[in-house]
């Protein structure tokens, strides 16, 4: 024998023992199986996930080790393969030993002349489950959803009669010229003007329930200050007991594309809570600003109130429900209302926050 043809057998020794390394140690399931629908050679990692012995799995049809409801595509793939038609990202379902559903993400090239198949697979089984999970997720969240559009609905009905009568009230009150007393007067006016816009804003809700919250059309360019303002004199009479400041600053940008009723009830829950969470012997203080940053209009809200421990409330802060402290107007809605306002509409909104040290709230708006 010559030398060259000594090497050329040492080097084919050595490619053969290394490809039964790669065989033997992978990670992924390699299996050799045969057109009679028979394992013919597996990997240790077949075992292992399946909890079967080699032999067991040798000794039966592959098709006794699929899930139930997967035989018959299996089956359908199988042939595909018989005819000589590889396959890519097959998926289908095995059952364990102990009884345990594994998905399994299949690529098989088949070999006629052999009358083999040759094939790779990959354990999807834990992104499936989170799949699984995060549809679970998307329809609590839309029955949830649903619900407060129907409750939102039903209160913006309900509310609508006795914001009408007060209104029927100031009508009646025509004459007055004949208050004599300024602060009697002021306080009537403020009662009215915030009632009006108290129904403004309840008429809006109706439209904007009654569109079916098709995102188009609630889209408009907005004023930033303009709709603050509103808002501020709405809640004109809690501020002023409450000896709240705000410092607004819009110099950055001052418009912005997004939904008005929406963009006003960020405003309100962030102001209201920022008042109710205040401080003891502090008074109210919040920052109300706009940036640009990466193209991106952002609003930058804080507050000096008692703050989040993040540690504790972790991704809790903005959700349903969700109290953190023993306020008796807390009720786990005004937060979840701000997150949803954004996000539904393609936003971000992150928390900033240390306990006693108030909480920063960075709103980054999809515009």
């Amino acid at each position: 024998m010559t030398k060259n043809k000594e090497n050329d057998i040492v080097q084919d020794f050595e490619f053969f023992s290394n490809f039964e390394k790669f065989f033997d140690l992978s990670g992924d399931l390699f299996c050799i199986a045969g057109f009679d629908g028979y394992f013919k050679r597996i990997n240790p990692m077949v075992s292992k996930l399946l909890e079967y012995s080699n032999e067991e799995l040798l000794a039966k049809p592959i098709n006794d080790f699929i899930y139930n409801a997967d035989k018959e595509k299996t089956n359908l793939a199988r042939k595909e393969l018989k005819n000589r038609v590889p396959l890519f990202s097959f998926e289908n379902r095995y059952i364990t030993k102990s009884g345990r559903i594994v998905w399994l993400l299949w690529t098989s090239i088949p070999v006629e002349e052999e009358k083999l198949i040759y094939a790779v697979a990959k354990n999807i089984t834990d992104k499936k489950e989170l799949e699984l999970e995060r549809k679970l997720h998307i329809k609590k969240l839309t029955e949830i959803n649903n619900e407060f559009r129907q409750l939102s609905y039903s209160t913006a009905h309900d509310l609508r009669s006795p914001v009408n009568n007060m209104l029927a009230v100031f009508e009646l009150m025509n004459d007055l010229q004949s208050i004599k007393n300024e602060e009697t007067l002021e306080c009537i006016n403020i009662l009215k003007s915030t009632t009006d816009i108290l129904k403004e804003n309840l008429n809006q809700y109706i439209r904007l329930l009654n569109t079916k919250n098709q995102q188009d059309s609630q889209l408009e360019e907005i004023d930033l200050r303009s709709s603050l303002d509103e808002v501020l004199i709405s809640i004109n009479s809690l501020i002023l007991n409450s000896r709240a400041t705000i410092n607004i600053d819009f110099s950055k940008t001052d418009k912005i594309s997004f939904n008005k009723l929406y963009l006003k009830s960020i405003f309100l829950n962030l102001i209201i809570n920022a008042i109710k969470y205040s401080k003891p012997d502090t008074f109210p203080y919040m920052s109300i600003r706009s940036v640009k940053r990466n193209n991106k209009t952002q609003l930058i809200i804080t507050d000096n109130g008692i703050g989040f421990d993040l540690d504790k409330v972790k991704d809790k802060v903005f959700g349903l429900y969700q109290t953190f402290n023993e306020h008796i107007d807390s009720n786990g809605i005004g937060l979840y209302l701000v997150y949803n306002h954004v996000t539904s509409l393609g936003g971000q909104i992150f928390l900033e926050s240390e306990v006693n040290k108030g909480a920063k709230f960075i709103i980054t708006f999809n515009d």
